[in-house]
């Protein structure tokens, strides 16, 4: 097996209009550049002529291949794949539908001799509606900073570029691809966030909408989790046990003292409703931390998955 400098993965979806002139776009980008590299064109279950276009220039030039998956199982699960079937030293990315710039790679290229272990772009400049996709994508960013603890401004740009170590190890799902920086600085990585040139959509339709940023947080609680706490989920359920707890205790005190100084029966007090409620809790929260930790064991020595099905590899 050939090992490239650069595997580009592209996740497609109905994009049709657009593969033809990206593949030409990044091998002009790429020309003057003294690398090898590969283009892994991965078809997420599209319904129009994606497929056959991508055969079509990969039995030209062999170094554009092809994963065309049975059913559509959405960007991130077509990004695994492309890290999964990529050999380059570095893995970039780029969106289908060519509003991310092919010449940005070379800039972005050269900050890896400067130390860097990812670069990631950011769409300063951006050419997308303001209500559907400008304002989501500022949110998310905002929550993604705060508690990832990550300074990119710009998570959410699909053009970034990876050192292979950093992130072949990482099992995508859900919404996650946005989140390898966090993984790739939680694994000692240098992160370099550099402006880029962003496009406005010429052909096709976009497939994402406001509905996404609810998405983004639900996947954002559970990468806080995984990377603080999945070798130690008893910690993360012990502060709410121990939250309930104290809960509990001070409810228990306030019941006590009710009933000194009024001279009531416990009964008749909603205290005790309230104490019984969150020493439940208390020992769910343990409970549930005792069953997360058999889970990750289980999960750490578990078989390899996916979360795809490939039906046809070209040029593999």
């Amino acid at each position: 097996m050939k090992v490239f400098d650069l595997s580009i993965v592209i996740p497609i979806y109905n994009e049709e209009d657009n593969i033809a002139d990206l593949y030409q776009e990044i091998v002009e980008a790429l020309s003057g550049e003294n690398i090898s590299y590969e283009i892994i064109f991965v078809n997420d279950g599209s319904k129009d002529k994606s497929e056959e276009i991508i055969n079509e220039i990969g039995a030209k030039n062999p170094i554009v291949k092809g994963l065309h998956f049975k059913r559509n199982f959405g960007q991130t699960a077509a990004m695994a794949a492309g890290i999964e079937a990529g050999t380059g030293n570095l893995l970039g990315f780029l969106d289908g539908d060519r509003q991310n710039d092919p010449n940005d790679i070379p800039s972005m290229l050269k900050e890896f001799s400067n130390g860097y272990d990812v670069v990631v772009g950011w769409r300063k400049n951006r050419q997308d509606a303001v209500v559907s996709r400008k304002i989501p994508s500022k949110i998310a960013n905002y929550l993604i900073r705060r508690i990832g603890k990550v300074e990119v401004h710009d998570l959410g740009c699909t053009l970034k570029i990876f050192k292979r170590e950093l992130i072949q190890d990482i099992k995508l799902y859900g919404e996650m691809h946005r989140f390898i920086p966090l993984y790739a600085e939680a694994a000692g990585g240098r992160i370099k966030e550099v402006v880029v040139n962003h496009r406005a959509r010429v052909a096709g339709e976009t497939k994402y909408g406001i509905s996404r940023t609810f998405k983004v947080i639900l996947d954002l609680i559970v990468v806080k989790f995984l990377l603080h706490y999945s070798t130690r989920p008893m910690h993360f359920f012990g502060i709410f046990s121990f939250s309930f707890f104290l809960m509990t205790v001070g409810c228990s005190f306030a019941l006590m003292l009710h009933m000194y100084l009024h001279k009531i029966s416990m009964i008749q007090s909603p205290l005790l409703v309230l104490s019984s409620v969150f020493l439940s809790l208390s020992v769910n929260s343990i409970l549930l931390g005792l069953i997360s930790e058999l889970l990750m064991r289980t999960y750490f020595s578990g078989n390899e998955k996916t979360s795809y099905n490939i039906k046809e590899r070209v040029n593999f």
